[in-house]
């Protein structure tokens, strides 16, 4: 069984969910690796694009489920404030 890490949603803020450590945590270092600091930002398709050469291929064979995976810590790192959403559409991510 795997080790199973707490995050939050940004859409849902009273909820946390269960996870699996080891894909949240490449994919959070791979994120912020890529993350640039000024606005606007980058979209998250450019986002994903950055980050697959990145992830651990045992984790992400072939870059599999890498977008979802990114999602989750998108909406976790939102919800913690590390990250911010541009003003207007489209939706574009920075560091804050």
């Amino acid at each position: 069984m795997s080790e199973k890490i707490e995050v939050q949603n940004f859409t849902s803020p009273d909820h946390i969910y269960r996870v699996d450590k080891g894909k949240y945590t490449a994919m959070r270092d791979a994120v912020l690796n890529h993350m640039p600091t000024a606005e606007p930002g980058a979209t998250p398709a450019q986002l994903i694009a950055a980050v697959k050469p990145d992830l651990p291929q045992d984790l992400f064979p072939g870059g599999e489920k890498a977008g979802w995976w990114f999602k989750c810590v998108q909406l976790d790192l939102e919800a913690k404030g590390v990250l911010k959403r541009a003003e207007k559409p489209p939706v574009r991510l920075h560091k804050v």
